[in-house]
C-alpha cells in the first residue's frame, strides 16, 4: 500500500475547499463501465497525443525548410521551434476552459470537445501550402492550428486522466490514472512511425514535397473513432456525488475556488514545479534529439526515428509498471527516482551518442525515455489528482500540468539549440540538471498531511 499519498486517509482539517466537501461514501461501479472509461482514455490520448507530437517531429524535419526558409540553419529551426512552443502557450487557455467546464458540466462533454478541435486542426496544417506558394501566410497559418492544438490538449490532459482516476479503487488509483499517460508513448510510437513508414516507402524529395502531409490527414480518421469511443463513457463517480452533495459550491468558479483555498494554492505552485523535469525530459528524448542527433551528430533520419520508436515500445510497458509500483510506495519517491535518474545521466547519455553509432543512441533512447522517464509520467495521473477535491479538481491539475508546460515542455528545444549553438553543450545540460533539482525540492514540500486533508473528503470506490 502507499504509506505516503492519499492511500492512507483520515478525516483531515482541511480548510477551504477541501472542507466544504463531505466524506462521500463508497460508490459502487460495474466492471463494464471501468473498462469503457479507462480504454477511452487510453484511446483518445493517444490519438490526440498523435496529433500533438506529429508536430514535433515534423519542426524538426520539414517545418524549418518549407515554411521557416533561412539562410541560417540554426535561425530557421528556432523558428520551426518556436511554433512548437506555441501550442504549450496555448495548452494553459485549454486547460483553463476545459478545466471549467469539466468541473461543471462533466468530463464526457469536454473530451468529445478536444477530440473535435485537435482532429480538424491536425488535418488542416497537413493541408497548408508552403511558404514559397503563398509566402507569409504559411507561417501564419501554421500558428493558428497549432495555438488549436495546443488549446485541445490543454482540455484533453485533465479529463482523460480522471476518467481513469475517479473510476479507481484508492489502492489502484496510480496504475488506472497511468493508463491515459499510456497514450503519450503509443501516440510517439505512431507518430514516428508514421514518419519512418512514409521515409522508407518514398525518396526524400517526395517525403519532403508532400509525404510528410500523409500523417496528418490520416487524423480525421482517429477523430471519428475516438469520438464514436467517448460517446459511450459515463461520468464519473466522483463528478456523480459532487454535482449532487456539493450544490451552491458547484456553481461557484472552480478557479476562484482553487485560489481561495490554502491547500489548493499551495499544490498548483508546487505541482507546476514538480512538472519542470518531466517536460523537460520528454521533449528532450522525443523532439530535440531529432534534430541533434540528424544536424549535429550526423545519423540519418531514419536512423533515429528507428531508434525513438523502440523507446517508445519500452517506455510503453514502463509507464503502467510506474504507476502500479506507485500504488505500492509512495508515488513521491517514485516520481522523484526519475529526476533523480535523468540528472545523474544527461551527461553519460550524450556523450555516448557522440559515438555515432545506433545501438548507442538507441540504448541511450530506452534507458532515459524508455525506463527513467516513465517513474515520473507513469505515476504524475494519480499523483497529481490527488492534490485537489473533486469539485476543482479538473481545473487544478489541468492548471498545474499546461502552464507548467510552457517552459517545461514547450520551450525546451529552443532552449537547448540556443545554448548549444551559444554557451555550449556543457551549459546545456547543465539546465537540465537544474530542472531535476527544482522538481526534487517541489516534490519533497508538498506535504503528505495536506494530500491526506484533501483526498479525505472523497468516497472509496468498489467495482462489482
Amino acid at each position: 500500500m502507499n504509506t505516503d499519498d492519499a492511500d492512507h486517509t483520515s478525516p483531515g482539517t482541511a480548510a477551504g475547499t477541501a472542507a466544504a466537501e463531505p466524506h462521500r461514501q463508497p460508490q459502487e461501479v460495474s466492471k463494464k463501465e471501468v473498462r469503457t472509461a479507462v480504454s477511452s482514455a487510453t484511446i483518445g490520448t493517444t490519438i490526440e497525443w498523435y496529433d500533438f507530437f506529429l508536430y514535433g517531429t515534423a519542426a524538426g524535419l520539414v517545418f524549418d525548410q518549407l515554411y521557416f526558409p533561412n539562410d541560417d540553419e540554426t535561425v530557421a529551426l528556432l523558428l520551426a521551434y518556436s511554433t512548437f512552443a506555441v501550442g504549450f502557450l496555448a495548452r494553459p487557455l485549454g486547460g483553463i476552459l476545459f478545466g471549467h467546464l469539466g468541473d461543471r458540466i462533466g468530463r464526457k462533454k469536454t473530451l468529445v470537445a478536444t477530440m473535435y478541435i485537435m482532429g480538424i486542426a491536425t488535418f488542416l496544417i497537413g493541408a497548408i501550402p508552403t511558404y514559397d506558394q503563398i509566402g507569409i501566410w504559411a507561417p501564419i497559418l501554421l500558428i493558428l492550428l497549432r495555438i488549436a492544438q495546443g488549446i485541445a490538449i490543454g482540455g484533453e490532459w485533465g479529463g482523460a486522466v480522471l476518467l481513469s482516476v475517479e473510476f479507481a479503487p484508492k489502492n489502484r488509483r496510480g496504475f488506472f490514472g497511468s493508463f491515459p499517460q499510456l497514450g503519450l508513448a503509443l501516440g510517439l510510437l505512431m507518430g514516428t512511425g508514421a514518419f519512418t513508414l512514409l521515409s522508407v516507402v518514398m525518396s526524400d524529395e517526395a517525403f519532403l514535397a508532400w509525404g510528410w502531409r500523409i500523417a496528418f490527414f490520416v487524423s480525421i480518421i482517429l477523430v471519428v473513432v475516438g469520438v464514436y469511443l467517448r460517446s459511450k463513457i459515463a461520468e464519473t463517480p466522483s463528478f456523480r456525488a459532487a454535482q449532487k452533495e456539493l450544490g451552491q459550491l458547484r456553481r461557484q468558479i472552480p478557479l476562484a475556488q482553487l485560489l481561495k483555498d490554502r491547500i489548493s494554492r499551495r499544490h498548483l505552485l508546487l505541482g507546476m514545479g514538480t512538472r519542470y523535469a518531466e517536460g523537460v525530459a520528454y521533449n528532450l528524448w522525443a523532439v530535440f534529439v531529432i534534430a541533434y542527433a540528424t544536424g549535429t551528430v550526423g545519423f540519418e533520419r531514419l536512423e533515429v526515428l528507428l531508434a525513438i520508436m523502440v523507446a517508445a515500445v519500452v517506455l510503453a510497458f514502463g509507464i503502467p509498471l510506474s504507476g502500479r509500483l506507485s500504488d505500492a510506495i509512495p508515488r513521491r519517491v517514485v516520481f522523484s527516482a526519475g529526476a533523480v535518474l535523468l540528472a545523474l545521466l544527461i551527461f553519460p547519455a550524450f556523450g555516448v551518442i557522440q559515438t555515432g553509432s545506433w545501438w548507442m543512441l538507441a540504448g541511450v533512447l530506452v534507458v532515459m525515455l524508455g525506463l527513467a522517464y516513465p517513474l515520473m509520467y507513469g505515476s504524475q495521473a494519480a499523483f497529481y489528482a490527488e492534490l485537489f477535491p473533486p469539485s476543482t479538481r479538473y481545473s487544478g491539475i489541468s492548471i498545474v500540468y499546461q502552464l507548467s508546460g510552457i517552459v517545461a515542455s514547450g520551450l525546451t528545444p529552443m532552449i537547448l539549440t540556443w545554448l548549444i549553438g551559444g554557451p555550449g553543450l556543457a551549459v546545456a545540460l547543465g539546465y537540465v540538471i537544474f530542472t531535476c533539482v527544482v522538481t526534487l525540492i517541489c516534490v519533497w514540500l508538498i506535504r503528505a498531511e495536506d494530500i491526506r486533508a484533501v483526498s479525505g473528503t472523497e468516497g472509496d470506490v468498489t467495482v462489482s
